[in-house]
């Protein structure tokens, strides 16, 4: 793929591991306030609940006050423990604040940063909230490799809205035609990317089944094999 020149990465799930980060974050929290939960049983209903309020707000179906809130509440509310709407809202916001303390990255996402950042623009376009993803960049040590930075909040929508992608290939005075998409979301980041026109490489962690003709990889270093 000689012709490329910039690359655009998701954040969370693609280089921010954030299922381990999350759990830190939340062990932490529910322990300061006295929270009487077994962590692993919380965790086990927040992941996909988080993953689903996260889908309906990108397709602008719930706002982020209420994905905040909902994922939360729902949580509680499968495991039997009852929590008054106000603790709810500080764990929240505690939850937000400590999320970025935790710096843990996919194994080999420095590794492959340093082979790529050389050769390569490297650009972040990502969902997330414009202060957590700050501070997940800066605490995690990978800011410096990046030119550009692209959230929702500045763009005003979401992947997979073409907007995005165009926001950020202005933002990053990157040509369509020789930029990729990194990310670990097919809805999101690389069938967003796809029906933009920009081409795509899919995250596929958990070796997930998907369709034939989409570019993939299981582990972060081997984009070498594509770029």
């Amino acid at each position: 793929m000689e012709h490329i020149t910039d690359i655009f990465f998701d954040l969370d799930h693609t280089l921010w591991d954030f299922e381990k980060n999350s759990a830190l974050a939340f062990e932490k929290v529910l322990a300061m306030n006295q929270i009487q939960v077994d962590l692993d049983v919380f965790l086990k209903h927040y992941v996909p609940l988080n993953l689903k309020y996260w889908e309906l707000y990108r397709h602008e179906k719930v706002s982020q006050a209420e994905l905040r809130y909902g994922r939360l509440k729902d949580t509680f509310d499968l495991i039997n423990y009852e929590i008054s709407d106000e603790l709810i809202d500080l764990i929240s916001v505690e939850y937000i604040k400590y999320l970025p303390e935790s710096n843990h990255l996919f194994d080999g996402a420095i590794a492959i940063l340093d082979y790529l950042e050389p050769k390569y623009n490297l650009h972040i376009i990502t969902n997330g909230f414009h202060e957590v993803q700050a501070g997940k960049m800066k605490n995690s040590g990978i800011e410096k490799y990046f030119k550009t930075i692209t959230n929702s909040e500045m763009a005003g929508v979401k992947k997979p809205n073409p907007r995005i992608f165009e926001f950020a290939l202005h933002t990053a005075n990157a040509d369509k035609q020789k930029s990729i998409m990194i990310g670990d979301c097919i809805d999101a980041d690389v069938n967003g990317a796809l029906n933009f026109g920009m081409d795509a490489i899919y995250f596929n962690e958990n070796n997930k089944e998907v369709p034939s003709g989409i570019k993939q990889v299981t582990h972060l270093i081997e984009i070498k094999n594509y770029l």
